[in-house]
């Protein structure tokens, strides 16, 4: 996800995978290739109250995710599901006032198979344009 454009970036809560399923902070920065996810380091007990953000981040990439879903908004907040080509679900939520970030998620992901078709067709278009026919006025 390096030099990509930023999109947006600010504060996200994503459930965790173990048995608590507790929501944990974390700093997304989406970009034109998916969601970089910065957790925070810090913010315990004796820790002085600004929180440290975490150079090293989870990526969700664009091309490993399936859909953006299961929106309910429940109490100022909005949930959501992000769901991984692999079958893989992860939840997140954020305030309802803020970044919508499910709506900034699913249009950076549509936004990047827009695109990735648009390169696909292109490239079969350059590809029989190279071949120098496209094979329809050929005798098989």
């Amino acid at each position: 996800l390096l030099n990509t454009g930023v999109l947006s970036n600010g504060l996200l809560e994503k459930r965790s995978s173990g048995l608590l399923q507790l929501w944990k902070k974390k700093r997304c920065v989406l970009t034109e290739e998916g969601l970089r996810l910065h957790s925070c380091k810090g913010g315990g007990v004796g820790d002085p109250p600004s929180p440290v953000w975490s150079s090293k981040a989870k990526e969700l990439r664009f091309e490993l995710m399936e859909t953006v879903d299961c929106v309910e908004y429940k109490r100022g907040l909005v949930y959501f599901t992000v769901v991984m080509a692999t079958g893989k679900e992860i939840d997140f939520r954020c305030p309802q006032d803020g970044t919508l970030w499910n709506a900034e998620v699913a249009l950076g992901l549509m936004r990047f198979k827009n695109l990735r078709a648009l390169q696909t067709s292109r490239n079969r278009h350059l590809y029989s344009a190279h071949l120098g026919s496209t094979g329809e006025d050929e005798e098989l």
